[in-house]
């Protein structure tokens, strides 16, 4: 059974469709965007295995507790788990960051994390193989100007997953990193807005590696790999989804 957090729309939808479609049940959580959530479900149902969608902020511990209680007492204990919820920070100096931007969005990506991994690790060991999926970037590879908080946030999501394959590899769990580049989602395409002035991700095709922008399915289609019987030996990797980088001369966002 697979909990992915942010999964009722962009890359976490796309990763809770992929883990359907390979058979497993899914349970997926959501933050305000209930009409979304309900979407998804329908998606993840047409597939032929149970689903759910659970509210909640990943930022709040308590709240991880709850959701993934309430995940098991549905659907079973969580044996793919994907940390997936994320949030963008304002694009700051750091001498203009607020001590609360930056504990906002540590505690989204980096202590969510923590708290979500922390709480199904011990059931994972029971079964005969778990799985955590970070979804990281490519922010942590360039550590750009204006951006601390979000650069900071998914670099300890990355020091957690490096961490946690060492710990828990004797018992059968699986954890490795998937950092994308700019991804055609609502995130990625206010992004290309804030910083580019671009109002249609898709007009930077030409720019981008293979002709065209990272599709939330190239993301899906690397997780759905890496939590599969296909993978049987790799743990604690960083997998960037990027087509190899900016192409030569090219500015685009990452």
């Amino acid at each position: 059974m697979a909990l992915v957090t942010g999964g009722s729309r962009g890359v976490g939808r796309s990763i809770a469709l992929a883990l359907a479609e390979a058979g497993a049940d899914v349970a997926i959580n959501y933050r305000r965007d209930e009409a979304s959530a309900e979407e998804a479900l329908d998606a993840l149902r047409a597939t032929g295995v149970r689903a759910m969608a659970v509210a909640g902020s990943v930022a709040e511990p308590d709240a991880c507790d709850a959701m993934v209680s309430q995940v098991e007492a549905e659907l079973g204990p969580v044996s793919i788990l994907v940390n997936n919820a994320g949030i963008a920070s304002r694009g700051l100096a750091v001498a203009d960051t607020t001590a609360e931007e930056l504990a906002r969005v540590m505690g989204t990506h980096a202590f969510a994390a923590h708290a979500l991994s922390k709480r199904v690790v011990p059931a994972m060991r029971s079964q005969a193989r778990g799985d955590i999926i970070m979804i990281s970037s490519v922010a942590t590879r360039g550590l750009g100007a204006n951006g601390a908080p979000y650069n900071m946030a998914k670099a300890a999501l990355e020091a957690l997953a490096m961490t946690l394959a060492k710990e828990e590899r004797a018992h059968g769990i699986r954890v490795n990193v998937v950092a994308p580049g700019l991804v055609d989602t609502d995130m990625g395409r206010r992004l290309v807005a804030a910083t580019q002035g671009v109002q249609d991700v898709r007009t930077l095709d030409s720019s981008m590696p293979f002709g065209r922008v990272c599709q939330p399915e190239d993301v899906a289609n690397v997780v759905r790999f890496l939590v599969s019987p296909d993978n049987s030996y790799l743990t604690g990797e960083r997998i960037y989804c990027d087509g190899g980088g900016p192409l030569a001369g090219r500015r685009v966002a990452e």
